[in-house]
């Protein structure tokens, strides 16, 4: 009997990550939710009877601790999906360097070392999945925030050229431009003030991912973008 698929989530929380989880327990998936404050997945975690995973992705044995307790229950995961991020905004001749550099570190540095752990184990098998969540500044860096864009954008070169060294070794690689803000719930006064269209719905963004994880490998899509329709290109 085929044993049931195994998504780690990185960087969980209460937005996307929660969507993607419940989309993939609802999918038969087993689903491990890794953060740095697992109290804050409690309600997730019996909502999608999760693993809970404590872990600071920007720390290596860390990431190593993660993947190690997910391979004791499940093995080594079929899909492994880093959506932690953290950013510091403000004009170039203010920014604090040490906020600068943490948000470098959990954007990119700490998405290269789950990658490269994930790449570690799915390599020995011949199979996975490792998705990037990115966004706007993954593509154009705006004004008083750099650090985001530099951080968005070392991940986005990260998956670009993990998906043409490990695709044809059998590893799909995919990244997510999510160009725009990403509704928190019906109440969210963001969404009151852009309009009923304004805002990417959670739930909506999850289902393309599930959609590239069950991609055949003849047609495989390392980048899509994700936007209101109203959103400016």
């Amino acid at each position: 009997m085929k044993q049931p698929e195994t998504a780690l989530i990185v960087g969980a929380g209460s937005g996307l990550s929660a969507s993607l989880s419940r989309l993939f327990a609802k999918e038969g998936m087993r689903v491990a939710l890794a953060a740095r404050d697992t109290s804050k997945l409690t309600s997730l975690v019996k909502e999608t009877t999760a693993l809970p995973v404590a872990c600071d992705a920007a720390e290596p044995a860390q990431v190593e601790a993660m993947f190690a307790a997910v391979e004791a229950k499940w093995g080594v995961p079929d899909l492994v999906v880093y959506n932690a991020g953290y950013r510091v905004r403000g004009p170039i001749v203010g920014l604090d360097p040490k906020e600068v550099e943490r948000t470098i570190r959990v954007t990119g540095y700490a998405g290269f070392l789950v990658a490269q752990a994930a790449a570690k184990r799915m390599l020995a098998r011949g199979s996975g999945a490792i998705f990037f969540t990115g966004a706007s500044a993954s593509v154009k860096g705006y004004a008083e925030s750099a650090p985001f864009a530099m951080g968005k954008f070392a991940l986005r070169g990260l998956a670009q050229s993990m998906a043409r060294e490990l695709a044809p070794k059998g590893i799909h690689v995919a990244h997510f431009v999510i160009d725009g803000g990403i509704s928190k719930s019906a109440s969210d006064p963001r969404a009151h003030e852009r309009g009923a269209d304004g805002m990417l719905v959670p739930d909506e963004i999850a289902k393309n991912y599930l959609h590239l994880f069950r991609q055949h490998r003849s047609a495989w899509t390392w980048e899509v973008e994700l936007r209101p329709w109203v959103e400016r290109f």
